[in-house]
This record gives structure tokens, sequence and C-alpha cells, in this order.
């Protein structure tokens, strides 16, 4: 099929994505196309990326002098040591910032790469070859970057704009179904806060998107971009507008620390948990009528996505979500920022609760 070519224009940067299967043979021409130079270059690669991607992504660079370094991408390892060693090696090295740096993985490599892009010399060169579906549609887009601590999740971190984003939907088939469902969290969430038609086609086509039949994998990666590619457009530091992409997120990020990010729980399945329960709470405030509350319920119930809270947790995590709640990076005070539903496609931003709001509703979620 076609490559696909969004642009994405920040204040300061202007970089491509490109989406399309059997990308990777082709990446020395997007390079030339898109006037990007250098010669030496350091992978970043998640172990988990199958050895015949690596061979075909070593026959594309041929003509490069390239470096390795696999990392066990998990969210126990998106911390300050990875982080280090990545620099270590490009300082050892002795590359400099107009060499390259490339991730290839998903979002936790490409946020722990493109951090350590945005520091070694103030700033060098950053390829993002996105290889799940979750960072195809999300976490390769817009810039942020960062590692976790044990504070919370991506709490240190900076807004770094990547060169290019290759988006080579073959990795995809080399996913086991989990990881496909971790993925179809964020395009969920992305049809919920910006168009209601793209639900509709969701709604109507998540089983062949689940199974990555084509053409309806490509057009929901592609959608799910469009609208990040608005959002970051027009608000790429989260000061207002982007704050709709935390959509879920709050809890989410609350229930992934609090299980200490473990397996048990990845980051889409948590956003998928954390989306039912922000529209049920926008339900109980009366902004999301309840005919698209039960909709996107049914949604998710027949598409068979992670949705019950108490499949994963019980009473016991309750005092430790509302402390990792407390820490996120959108509040600014004591209280607790959320983003939440009107209807579908229209979010509302910067609705604050107090910490006893959101325990008695959380309590009521984990008993009933």
């Amino acid at each position: 099929m076609k490559v696909k070519k969004l642009i994405i224009k920040t204040a300061k940067h202007k970089y491509p994505i490109l989406i399309g299967s059997n990308l990777i043979a082709k990446i020395e021409i997007f390079f030339k196309e898109n006037l990007i130079q250098f010669n030496n270059c350091l992978f970043v690669i998640d172990e988990n990326v199958p050895n015949k991607k690596i061979l075909l992504i070593k026959k594309a660079f041929k003509n490069k002098k390239k470096f390795f370094i696999f990392i066990k991408a998990n969210e126990k390892n998106k911390n300050q040591k990875t982080l280090n060693n990545i620099l270590e090696f490009l300082l050892k090295k002795n590359f400099s910032r107009q060499d390259c740096l490339i991730a290839i993985g998903g979002g936790i490599t490409g946020d722990v790469v493109g951090f350590a892009a945005s520091l070694f010399k103030r700033g060098m060169k950053f390829i993002n070859i996105p290889t799940t579906l979750l960072s195809q549609v999300d976490s390769s887009i817009g810039g942020k970057t960062g590692i976790n601590s044990k504070y919370g999740k991506n709490l240190i971190g900076s807004f770094y704009q990547p060169e290019l984003v290759i988006s080579d939907t073959n990795f995809l088939k080399s996913l086991p179904k989990r990881e496909i469902v971790c993925g179809y969290g964020e395009i969920l969430k992305h049809s919920l806060i910006a168009n209601k038609n793209f639900y509709k086609f969701l709604n109507k086509n998540s089983s062949k998107i689940l199974k990555l039949n084509n053409p309806y994998i490509e057009k929901a990666i592609l959608e799910s971009c469009k609208i990040k590619k608005l959002v970051v457009e027009k608000d790429e530091k989260e000061k207002n507008l982007r704050k709709v992409l935390n959509f879920g997120h709050t809890f989410a990020h609350a229930y992934e620390a609090s299980l200490g990010f473990s397996r048990k729980l990845n980051h889409g399945e948590a956003v998928l948990l954390g989306i039912n329960t922000a529209i049920k709470f926008s339900k109980i405030k009366r902004f999301l009528k309840y005919r698209e509350y039960h909709s996107i319920t049914n949604h998710m119930k027949n598409a068979n996505l992670p949705f019950n809270l108490k499949n994963y947790f019980s009473i016991k995590h309750l005092d430790k979500i509302l402390q990792f709640m407390l820490k996120d990076k959108k509040n600014n005070s004591e209280k607790i920022n959320l983003i939440l539903l009107k209807k579908i496609g229209s979010p509302i931003i910067d609705k604050v609760y107090k910490k006893k709001d959101l325990k008695t509703f959380l309590k009521k979620e984990l008993t009933n």
C-alpha cells in the first residue's frame, strides 16, 4: 500500500511521520527525501524486536557506521540507569551532535532514547522507529520524552522532537494480542476526545483492527496520528489544549505505579481502565449522558478490552492509588486535575477535585 505521510509542525521544528508496510527496506530513500544526513548512528533496540527485523535494519543502513545497544524495555527499566548507559556509550564512542540516535521499540524505548538525545551535548539528531501499536499511534508523536522515578511515571523528562518517525506496520505482526489491545486503548482515547465519526468507525470495525486487517489498521493508525498532530501543533508543551491527550491517564498512571509497574498491568491496559473510570466519573458528575456512556462501555465489552477495575485492584490499593494521583504532573496544588468527557468528541479540561471526592468514588468502584 502507498506510504502515508503526515508532517508535524511545531514552533521550532518540522518532521514527517511515515505510515505503511515494508518501510524499513526503503529507509535510505526516506533520509534523502527528508534531507537527513549523519555518519555515525547508535541504535537502541528493545530486545523483543525479532532478529529478522534487526537484520533487515542492518541491511538498510549499510552505508552508515553502526553501533547497537539492546535494552529490556519495561517500566521498571525506564530509569536513570538505562538513560546513563546510553549517554555513557555516546561519550565513550565520541559521538557528535551531528550523529544520530535511533530508537527501535515501543513507547518505553522511544521515551528513554528521545530523552538521551535531548541531553547529549544539549541535543543530537533523533529518529524514532516505533514497533508497537501503542507507540505508533501515540508516544512516538509530539516529542514527550522521559523516564520514571520512585515517585511516579514520566516525572523526569523533556520535550524533544525527532527528525523522522517511521511506523512500519510489519512490526505489528510479531506482537502478542495483549500488545495490540494496549495500542487500541490509545486509539479509542483519541476518538473519544476528538472525533465522533472516528469512534463510529472503531465501533464498527474494532475486530478487524485488532486482527491487524488492512485497510482498517492503517486507517486507525493514520486517524489517531492526525488527531494527535492537531493537538501537538497547537500546544506543543502542554500548557492547555494538549492536556486532553491525558484523558484517562491520571487514573492510568496511578494504577500502574500502585502495582509497581509490574507486568500484571501494561500501560495500554491501564489506559483502558483509566478511560472507563473517567467516563464513569464524567457520568456521575452529570457531564456525560448515560446513552453515550453506555455506548462506550458496550464497545469495550464487545471488543473484549480490559475495563473492570476489580480484576486488578481491591480496596487495599485505594490509598496508594490516591497517593500517586496527587503526584500527577498536571496538578498544581493539593487537588487532583482530571480530563473528563462531556460527550464523545468533546472533552473537558482542568476539572479539579479534592482527594476526598476521588476517594469516595474509587472506594465504591473497588467494593461494589
